[in-house]
């Protein structure tokens, strides 16, 4: 049972990579600059290359969608954790005001220095996750303060509390994107919307630590996820820290999504729909569902940049805006079958 069970993961897991990497073949080849299989493979193994080929793919394409995937990926295994922690199927980073907590935070890093640290300079990219990560714990204080009673968290007050947060901190970034010069604005308004346009080799190179240093501890203490779906009381004659172990998984989180928002903006919907369709996939256990999570997530954000750079195309729409064309319908579907 065991060996079948792993043996569904690892299918569903290459699958996913599968389907990533034909997105990421995809949105290679194909754009307002199109190149063939041939010329893309000699460009990348540098065979006799062009420098306009060189260009298009090193600096443009490739950044691109190796960001996407990061982003996914964080993004798909904070919405698991967060679902794991809550115990609420429509808890999301994006609706618990996570999001727009880290938002928030980058939006007034780029006020308080705007014309001092480029928002693509090697100092502004370092601390835009920072700043991130100071926003996104806001929220998630705020959240703990509101959202409890006698003690635990209440799923329906999370949701609520939640939803205000984004209201509050959306507010708060419109305040002080105005109050930016008009170059800062619009590349503001761009990065909000969530978008991989501005992606480069910089942003990719913040997103590593992060990923590498965050998804571990997660993924070691998944069967701690399992436990949180038993009552209160059983918790903790099983001996399990709550309180710590809450503590700990929504740090690595707001990690995790922070960084996320800090390179690509405010990408919704994707911590919700990537665990449900894991859950679908591989079952109820955490050790299995994250990795899962994170795959769904990567495809979700590189088959919707695709989408969004080249079905509009000469115009290009935020991968934020597309994953929401989705999102908003799979919530509504998601949030009454809740209530049945």
């Amino acid at each position: 049972m065991l060996k079948s069970s792993n043996a569904r993961v690892w299918a569903v897991m290459a699958v996913g990579i599968a389907l990533a990497a034909a997105a990421a073949y995809l949105s290679l080849t194909n754009g307002t600059f199109d190149m063939s299989v041939w010329e893309v493979l000699k460009t990348l193994l540098r065979i006799d290359p062009r420098p306009d080929f060189t260009l298009v793919v090193f600096d443009f394409r490739l950044p691109r969608i190796v960001l996407g995937a990061l982003v996914g990926l964080a993004l798909g295994m904070a919405g698991a954790v967060i679902q794991g922690v809550t115990r609420n199927g429509l808890a999301d980073p994006g609706i618990l005001g996570i999001n727009a907590g880290a938002g928030m935070a980058v939006v007034l890093f780029m006020l308080l220095f705007q014309g001092t640290v480029t928002a693509s300079g090697w100092l502004g990219v370092m601390m835009m996750p920072l700043f991130g990560v100071a926003g996104g714990m806001a929220a998630v204080t705020v959240i703990y303060m509101f959202a409890r009673q006698g003690g635990r968290l209440d799923p329906q007050r999370l949701i609520l509390v939640g939803i205000a947060i984004a209201s509050g901190f959306g507010a708060v970034t419109m305040y002080a994107s105005l109050k930016m010069n008009p170059k800062d604005y619009e590349m503001a308004v761009v990065w909000l919307s969530g978008s991989l346009h501005s992606a480069n080799w910089k942003f990719v190179a913040t997103m590593l630590p992060w990923l590498v240093l965050l998804p571990p501890v997660i993924w070691m203490r998944a069967h701690v996820l399992d436990l949180f779906q038993l009552s209160g009381d059983s918790q903790t004659g099983l001996g399990v820290r709550v309180e710590r172990e809450k503590n700990i998984f929504l740090l690595c989180s707001v990690g995790l999504v922070s960084a996320s928002v800090a390179v690509s903006g405010s990408i919704g919907f994707v911590g919700l729909i990537a665990p449900h369709m894991a859950r679908q996939l591989v079952g109820l256990k955490h050790k299995h569902i994250i990795p899962v999570s994170g795959v769904v997530g990567m495809v979700m954000v590189l088959i919707g940049d695709f989408i969004g750079k080249t079905v509009f195309a000469p115009a290009e729409l935020a991968v934020g805006i597309v994953i929401s064309m989705i999102g908003v319908p799979y919530f509504i579907f998601l949030f009454i079958r809740s209530r049945k």
